[in-house]
C-alpha cells in the first residue's frame, strides 16, 4: 500500500513535526500509554493539535501478530508558504511498520565521539522532532570510522546521548544518565530503567556527565524502545568495561515490567 503526502505538508518541506519509534509483539504495542503520552504532549508543546483518538485508531490499525517496529509520524500539515502559517490543515498522521527481530536486544556497540554538538537550550532539544540531520550526520561520522554509533555531546561538551538512545553509567552501583536539562530526550526505556532500578540496588542519578566518566566506568549502556539495553565495548578506540551481572539484572528487570504492562511475554537474550 502506498501513501501520498502533499508537496505542501510542513513535514516534508520544513521538518515541522514528531515521530515516534516502538515495538509491537503479539498485536500490543509496548509500553503504550506511556509512547502515546509523550507524543501528545510534544504535539501541544509545538502547537499541533493532534487529536488522541485518531492517534489510537492509526496506531490500533497498524498493529498485527507478526514483531513489528512502529513508527509513528506526526506534521503540521499541508500549508502555504511561510514559517508561521497563517492557517495549516488537518495534521498529517501516519503508522507504518517494519519487522523486527530479537537479535536486535543487547548487541554490543562500539562509539566515537561525533564532532557535532546537541544544543541542550534548543526548545526541541527534550523532542524527538523530524528535524534529525545532526543525529544522521553523527551516524554517518560513525559508519566512516567503523563504528557502531557516536557519542553526542552537548555545547558543553557534556555526555548528551547516542544517535538513538539515552546513556546510562555504572559507577559504583550507581547508575547515572544525564539530566533532561542536557539536552537529551525523554526517552521511553530511559524512564523504565530509572524505575527498576532502585529494587535491583542501584541508585539512580540524574545529573551531568564529563566524557571521560566513561572510561572508568563499570559499565555504559545505551538505552530505547527498539534494542532495550546496548552495553557499549568502547570509545573512541578504547575499551570499556561491562558488569554481566548489573546488565542481566537490569534486563530482566525490564522485560519483567513490560510484560507486566503489556500481558506479551517478551523473548530474553
Amino acid at each position: 500500500m502506498s501513501e501520498t503526502i502533499s508537496t505542501q505538508d510542513r513535514g516534508f518541506t520544513l521538518g515541522d513535526g514528531l515521530f515516534d519509534t516502538a515495538l509491537a509483539l503479539g498485536g500490543q504495542m509496548l509500553a503504550r500509554q506511556r509512547h502515546v503520552a509523550r507524543l501528545l504532549d510534544a504535539a501541544h508543546a509545538i502547537g499541533i493539535a493532534l487529536d488522541p483518538a485518531r492517534l489510537d485508531a492509526a496506531l490500533d490499525a497498524a498493529l498485527t501478530p507478526e514483531p513489528a517496529i512502529l513508527r509513528t509520524t506526526v506534521t503540521r500539515g499541508p500549508a502555504g508558504r511561510g514559517l508561521w502559517p497563517a492557517q495549516a490543515g488537518e495534521p498529517t498522521l501516519l503508522v507504518t511498520t517494519a519487522p523486527w527481530t530479537a537479535s536486535l536486544m543487547g548487541q554490543p556497540a562500539r562509539l566515537i565521539t561525533a564532532t557535532g554538538r546537541r544544543n541542550a537550550f534548543s526548545p526541541s532539544a527534550n523532542l524527538k522532532t523530524l528535524g534529525y540531520l545532526d543525529h544522521i550526520l553523527a551516524a554517518r561520522e560513525a559508519a566512516m570510522a567503523g563504528a557502531d554509533d557516536a557519542l553526542i555531546l552537548n555545547t558543553d561538551g557534556r555526555v548528551a546521548c547516542s544517535t538513538i538512545a539515552n546513556v546510562f553509567v555504572l559507577i559504583a552501583g550507581r547508575l547515572i544518565t544525564p539530566c533532561l536539562s542536557e539536552g537529551c530526550l525523554p526517552g521511553i526505556m530511559r524512564a523504565l530503567v530509572i524505575e527498576v532500578a532502585p529494587a535491583l540496588g542501584l541508585a539512580i542519578e540524574e545529573r551531568p556527565v564529563v566524557p571521560e566518566a566513561l572510561f572508568g566506568a563499570d559499565m555504559v549502556l545505551l538505552t530505547n524502545s527498539v534494542r532495550f539495553l546496548r552495553p557499549v565495548t568502547a570509545l573512541d578506540g578504547t575499551e570499556l568495561a561491562r558488569d554481566e551481572d548489573v546488565f542481566d539484572r537490569v534486563q530482566a528487570a525490564l522485560l519483567s515490567r513490560l510484560t507486566g504492562e503489556s500481558g506479551v511475554a517478551l523473548p530474553v537474550r
